[in-house]
């Protein structure tokens, strides 16, 4: 291999949903050169684009103490006070700022022109603004105009974080090893030509998402395998609260329809959930029957597909809907038709679906993680904020305000490049004699990761099941460490190398947790 080419930047931003996007213009806002790189090809992919129902703000009859309420309670008492504190002071000032006035997001409006706002599951008002049910997609490409609005802004699509570059790790001066350790940058895989270069950064962002595809059912598209998490973990930051795994209870059941999401929304519009005889079954599970939470209302479908022997329960928004459903959803609608489902006319089959990690690396009110030189925003994040269980569309909030703040940090707290020579930093190395990938294995192990996940540390855990899930997922880990460290350069390897990493940190934490609590729920 050639040797690369190091390339430097104020900041590099790993990844580009709205946690990434709204750092990276902030900075840019202020001056510093940004450098944004995504695993996909196209910048706008990303959990972002996927999210269809919307945005926390503040309702016409809301007020910020019920808000912070409704965090606490959905969090299930242990969200970080401080972290419910920001959002709740800094939502609808942010969203007001830079989504409407600045973006000028095009969210729906009812009558006379204002803000229709929306209410989902864990919400004691309608609080949520909407873009119909693309929100999620509307924001993203809005983000994305503006990042390449910016000169000092290069937006690197089709790359690929595979770790991140710290001294006195990766560096050839022994000097190093006498300073504490700091984060300069990352080794980047360009997925095209399998090479990998060096980055160097004064400041790192890790902007990642979550983890949801390290389940056999997920919601997420199928790269989000917890990259950041595993990078963070390698790099030595402190990660917490991996065993809180929220799993939204209602994705399109269809062998065709990959888990495709259907708004929680839908149920803040009145639709019911039932079995397959047509019983509605959620009062007998909460008082807020099919507005509670989602841990609550995930359990209470899995409870009932074990208790009447089904693969899926059904989601009847047509029975009781007093809207237009075409024009109030018309994604779900139009995908639903897709697979011949008229949800006008009938009720939609669902199921469960990993969705979202409640923990991750551990970061300040400005993003700050324990690594210098490291921030880390959004859900590969873990400010507390979510405690036990994420109420409903506060992820999308929660990357804006702490995306928004970490750039302002950056900036406010700039002293210039990277403090150390890239001659001092080792190149990549690359084995001697590199094997070729073969995907059946890597499709073989990523089925056994996922199924050990989805079978043994999924919804309901059990001490039995979590020990089985450690002692294969650590006999596949020694394997994958082989496969990786002899074969040719992949942007798939990488991902199996990131996945059972973090499989095996979700399985530790919630192996070593006998509380249930929130997303994480014990039977024994």
């Amino acid at each position: 291999m050639t040797k690369d080419t190091p390339l430097k930047t104020d900041v590099l931003v790993i990844g580009c949903g709205i946690a990434g996007a709204s750092a990276a213009l902030e900075a840019a806002k202020r001056g510093l050169h940004v450098t944004v790189i995504t695993q996909a090809t196209a910048p706008e992919e990303s959990n972002t684009f996927y999210a269809q129902g919307g945005i926390v703000s503040l309702g016409p009859d809301d007020d910020p103490e019920l808000l912070r309420a409704d965090i606490i309670k959905t969090g299930d008492g242990i969200s970080n006070p401080e972290a419910v504190d920001i959002l709740v002071r800094e939502s609808k000032p942010l969203v007001d700022s830079i989504l409407i006035d600045e973006l000028k997001v095009p969210f729906t409006r009812g009558d006379g022109s204002k803000l229709d706002f929306a209410q989902e599951g864990g919400h004691s008002r309608r609080r949520i603004l909407h873009v119909r049910d693309t929100t999620g997609r509307t924001i993203e490409e809005r983000f994305i105009e503006a990042l390449r609005r910016q000169p000092n802004v290069v937006l690197m699509a089709d790359h690929t974080a595979v770790d991140l570059l710290t001294v006195p790790h990766h560096s050839r001066d022994p000097i190093a090893y006498y300073h504490e350790p700091r984060c300069i940058g990352a080794y980047v895989l360009d997925n095209g030509a399998r090479t990998v270069k060096r980055i160097f950064a004064a400041q790192t962002i890790l902007a990642t998402g979550g983890c949801g595809s390290i389940y056999l059912h997920t919601s997420n598209p199928r790269g989000t395998i917890g990259a950041g998490y595993a990078m963070a973990y390698g790099a030595g930051a402190r990660i917490v609260n991996m065993e809180y795994i929220q799993f939204h209870p209602t994705t399109l059941f269809h062998r065709d329809a990959d888990s495709f999401l259907i708004s929680e929304t839908v149920r803040g519009e009145g639709a019911r959930l039932k079995t397959r005889d047509g019983r509605t079954f959620m009062q007998d599970y909460s008082e807020r029957k099919d507005l509670a939470p989602r841990d609550v209302v995930t359990r209470a479908i899995y409870e009932e597909m074990i208790n009447t022997n089904s693969d899926y329960v059904l989601l009847d928004l047509a029975s009781y809907a007093k809207i237009d459903i075409r024009k109030r959803f018309p994604n779900i609608y139009r995908t639903c038709r897709r697979f011949g489902i008229d949800i006008t006319r009938e009720p939609i089959p669902v199921v469960p679906a990993a969705h979202y990690s409640c923990g991750g690396v551990l970061a300040d009110g400005w993003g700050r993680t324990s690594l210098a030189g490291l921030y880390a925003v959004g859900e590969v994040s873990c400010t507390g904020l979510h405690g036990a269980n994420r109420l409903a569309s506060t992820s999308l909030l929660e990357g804006l305000v702490w995306g928004t703040r970490a750039g302002r940090d950056i900036a406010a707290r700039f002293e210039g490049g990277v403090p150390f020579k890239a001659s001092d930093i080792h190149e990549w190395y690359y084995p001697a004699r590199e094997e070729a990938i073969d995907p059946a294995l890597i499709n073989q192990d990523w089925l056994t990761i996922r199924t050990t996940m989805w079978n043994y540390a999924g919804i309901v855990r059990t001490t039995k099941r979590l020990e089985r899930a450690l002692a294969d997922l650590e006999y596949l880990l020694h394997r994958i460490e082989k496969f990786y460290r002899e074969a040719a350069m992949d942007v798939k390897l990488v991902g199996l190398k990131h996945g059972i990493r973090v499989a095996l940190m979700i399985t530790h934490a919630a192996l070593a947790n006998p509380v249930s609590l929130g997303a994480h729920f014990r039977v024994d």
